[in-house]
């Protein structure tokens, strides 16, 4: 019952993440990444794309500190 219940509020949250990316009222990234943080836990396809995310969000940090030395 409550991994349903876990499965169903991050299937709702990545749903609300999606409109509020359409919409310019609601900010869709407020409820889409915990909304896949959620089902990552269930569902290695999701966990792999967060991963590759992160990743990748990590390498852009380097990127962008290493070109901000003052030259």
């Amino acid at each position: 019952m409550r991994k349903t219940l876990r499965i169903s509020l991050g299937i709702a949250l990545v749903i609300l993440g999606i409109i509020g990316g359409m919409l310019p009222v609601i900010q869709g990234w407020m409820f889409m990444i915990p909304g896949l943080l959620i089902l990552s836990e269930y569902f290695p396809p999701v966990r792999r794309a967060l991963d590759w995310a992160k990743k990748k969000a990590r390498g852009n940090a380097k990127t962008k500190a290493g070109s901000a030395e003052p030259g």
